[in-house]
């Protein structure tokens, strides 16, 4: 494997953590990680590029090494965050950005509200969560007043082996190699509680309980549509064939073809044998991908 480097950048409200491969004066490439996931867990697809890159992963706030806030998370903190690791790593020129999930959804908005700061975006899976309906805002008040009267904790688990067990599970195309590396960075030793809700010592996910923590706004698709619409960039979406948000948009017929129609210059790939963590599952196919799209943009 190819050895990372850790650094830390300290924000006004927050300690990130940054995970660093490759050779410092090669293209910069920021791997941007998605929810209750971490830095670390590139390291599959940083082992298979085939060209030398210079590989900037921060651990978002809340997330692995940064630092732990224990309150709820808002979902701008992120773009905030992104914009002050570009500033420190990238303060001059255009920038490519690679996200996963939640992190592709932070690098597309990015892309859309610094249009001229962003050279490339490659989404994998990043493409937005479900709308939310107007009728759907007295609930969510409901269950947000429900959930701010106990603190969120996380499931323990008694070894890494069984949290490793516990990806397999969840994700049939996951190797037990990878599984076991990855149960030695996306868990932690801590507290958390069993089946019955009772407080137990032993392996949790390493992120923040707080993120667990919904906000009481609806997302509104119409606004992270105006932001795309606003991207000037080559922009790809990656899906993996097998995965649950692919099932998730055959279920609401026409909203995967309105979003991409928001995108003035976008490409769509496909990684086959793979569920939503294609980059643990196929990392070579996803390193392949990345690399055809920066030599090829247009």
């Amino acid at each position: 494997m190819l050895p990372s480097r850790s650094e830390t950048l300290d924000l006004p409200d927050v300690r990130l953590h940054i995970r660093r491969w490759g050779n410092p004066d090669a293209p910069t490439l920021f791997l941007l990680h998605g929810w209750m996931d971490v830095s670390m867990s590139w390291q599959f697809v940083v082992d298979a590029l085939a060209g030398e890159w210079n590989i900037v992963a921060p651990d978002w706030r809340g997330f692995g090494p940064s630092q732990w806030l224990h309150r709820p998370y808002y979902f701008a903190e992120h773009i905030g965050d992104l914009e002050a690791i570009l500033d420190h790593y990238a303060p001059a020129g255009k920038v490519t950005l690679v996200g996963h999930s939640m992190g592709g959804i932070v690098a597309c908005l990015y892309a859309g509200i610094r249009p001229a700061r962003v050279e490339r975006v490659i989404s994998l899976e990043g493409f937005g969560i479900a709308p939310h309906q107007p009728e759907m805002a007295t609930e969510r008040y409901r269950q947000w007043l429900d959930q701010r009267r106990t603190p969120p904790s996380l499931h323990v688990y008694a070894d890494r082996e069984h949290f490793a067990r516990r990806l397999m599970k969840s994700d049939p195309y996951l190797p037990a190699g990878r599984a076991a590396f990855l149960a030695r960075h996306l868990a932690r030793i801590g507290e958390g509680s069993d089946k019955r809700g009772s407080t137990r010592h032993g392996v949790i996910w390493n992120g923040d309980p707080w993120h667990k923590n919904f906000s009481p706004y609806l997302f509104r698709l119409e606004e992270s549509m105006a932001i795309w619409r606003q991207i000037v960039c080559p922009v790809l979406w990656v899906a993996a064939r097998q995965s649950w948000v692919i099932r998730d948009f055959a279920a609401r017929p026409g909203d995967w073809e309105a979003r991409q129609a928001c995108f003035a210059n976008l490409q769509e790939r496909w990684v086959e044998e793979a569920d939503h963590m294609m980059h643990h599952d196929q990392p070579e196919a996803v390193a392949r991908i990345v690399e055809e799209f920066l030599a090829n943009p247009d």
